[in-house]
């Protein structure tokens, strides 16, 4: 006796599946500019790759007989595949079948997928659209009471941060839990006029606020890069899925792996002659940080997250002779570089990334000092200061920081964690000390500079003698600072720490779990 009946069966119950909300809701989908979770699915992952589980998970309708008359999928489809052929575990929303609404969902889909990804070891990316599995009032009609909330799960969500990378796309209007979701990952993406974000979505705000808002004013992508909610806003979603892919291959499937070491493109000895000037000799101008990063990482490896957000320190991953690093550089187009609050909370989420996924630290250091004054104060900077600082202190992963200019203060002070041996050069450029002499000459020599018959010339004497004894050469005689360096030479030097760092690296779980 043959089992293809069984078989027919199956294969229509996935053609019912595989039909999601319908052709209509399929339609109003593509009419919005926004693909199926189906099409999302086979563009993100391997040709072919896709394996899914839950196939035939849904509401089925039956029949007088309890023959199957129809089967409506939950609005979840998950599964496994391959990411430039390294496995991953992925999840998408299914915003045709009723919008992403909790009543859609069976919630031990989108749990399932979480607990196979932590417990193999392997990266899970989150395509979410709508509620994400989150609440309804219309769950109340259904079930004829009204629950107390709970996240069944997210325990999982939690282990994630600290076990595998974790991917988080917005591909729509995304509100409540599948907020949650989307913000409780290692890296988040939302697509540009097409993506929206918020706690509550319009029609919530909208009853509460004499202010009435559309979808981009409550929550779009500008506003969420710039409140480091999200991480990275592309014009498309074939761009999302290429962010994706970019950002895993810079980290192991989990933490019990070092990250791999990519192609060798690049000559180690590569020297850029335009290092030499790229700092101006007047400390008030500026400069532009990112082709400095640029012309010493490996070229075109430079992948940056959080541009909007905590601007005076720039983010991103990049390749040292093929090795992924985790770089970190101070921007002095913003407020000179000084660290806002919410710069500080970038760095310590950063840091905490890096370590994590075990990944050398390399910081090009600009830093006068924590931002002052009273708008300072009143965001509680030396808080934030002080959890940036802690997050260095507690990392274990090797260090390569360049004083290319200033390193002043408390802030300045964080630029390594000084209780492990480290590489730390600086550029001839350099300057430090424990605050910039510019601001505190007249706070320490008050008396004798309103004791001069000529202050202004007294201050100026003052001035030439404390700037050559701060010569980055001074400190370099006490051993202060370890070596100073021609700019030139710095790629050929972090090439030479990524060689000696990759066996040191280390792996399994960081001492504290990376929290969103």
């Amino acid at each position: 006796m043959s089992w293809q009946p069984e078989m027919d069966e199956l294969r229509r119950r996935q053609e019912m599946t595989k039909r999601m909300g319908g052709a209509d809701k399929v339609k109003r989908q593509h009419d919005g500019g926004r693909l199926t979770v189906r099409e999302r699915i086979d563009r993100l992952l391997d040709e072919g790759s896709f394996r899914e589980i839950g196939s035939v998970a849904g509401k089925a309708e039956y029949d007088g007989s309890n023959d199957l008359v129809d089967l409506t999928p939950a609005n979840v489809v998950m599964g496994r595949g391959k990411i430039d052929g390294r496995h991953v575990a992925v999840t998408g929303d299914d915003f045709t079948v009723r919008g992403g609404s909790a009543d859609a969902t069976i919630k031990e889909k989108s749990n399932f997928v979480e607990r196979y990804a932590n417990q193999y070891r392997i990266p899970v990316i989150r395509m979410i659209e709508g509620s994400g599995g989150g609440g309804s009032v219309k769950t109340i009609e259904t079930t004829g009471r009204a629950n107390v909330p709970g996240v069944a799960g997210w325990e999982w969500t939690v282990r994630n941060m600290g076990a595998v990378p974790t991917v988080g796309l917005g591909l729509g209007s995304v509100a409540g839990l599948g907020a949650a979701r989307l913000a409780a990952t290692h890296y988040s993406v939302m697509v540009k006029e097409i993506s929206a974000m918020f706690v509550a979505g319009p029609p919530v705000v909208n009853r509460l606020s004499p202010k009435q808002y559309d979808k981009q004013e409550l929550g779009g992508w500008e506003i969420q890069l710039r409140a480091g909610a999200i991480d990275e806003a592309v014009d498309s979603e074939e761009e999302a899925f290429a962010a994706a892919r970019r950002f895993l291959s810079y980290l192991p499937s989990s933490v019990h792996d070092a990250p791999p070491r990519g192609p060798v493109t690049d000559d180690p000895a590569r020297r850029e002659e335009t290092l030499f000037d790229a700092i101006p000799r007047e400390i008030r101008k500026v400069y532009r940080i990112r082709p400095i990063v640029e012309k010493v990482v490996d070229q075109g490896s430079f992948f940056e997250m959080g541009r909007l957000y905590g601007r005076s320190v720039v983010t991103g991953f990049a390749r040292v002779d093929g090795w992924p690093v985790a770089v970190m550089a101070s921007d002095p187009m913003f407020y000179g570089g000084g660290w806002t609050s919410d710069t500080c909370q970038k760095v310590t989420r950063f840091l905490d990334l890096a370590e994590t996924f075990h990944l050398p630290v390399v910081y090009f250091c600009d830093c006068p000092g924590f931002l002052i004054g009273l708008e300072a104060e009143k965001s509680g900077v030396i808080r934030q200061g002080v959890r940036a600082m802690s997050s260095m202190f507690q990392t274990t992963v090797p260090w390569c920081t360049f004083i290319i200019r200033n390193a002043f203060g408390v802030a300045g002070a964080a630029h390594q964690n000084g209780s492990r041996v480290n590489w730390r050069y600086a550029w001839p450029s350099g300057r430090w000390g424990s605050l910039p002499l510019e601001g505190g000459i007249e706070a320490a020599y008050r008396a004798d500079i309103d004791a001069a018959d000529d202050p202004k010339a007294k201050m100026s004497e003052i001035e030439d003698r404390l700037n050559k004894l701060r010569s980055p050469f001074r400190s370099a005689e006490s051993f202060w600072i370890e070596e100073i360096i021609d700019p030139r030479d710095t790629r050929k030097i972090l090439c030479e720490f990524v060689d000696l760092a990759a066996p040191v690296r280390g792996s399994g779980p960081a001492t504290l779990w990376m929290r969103p």
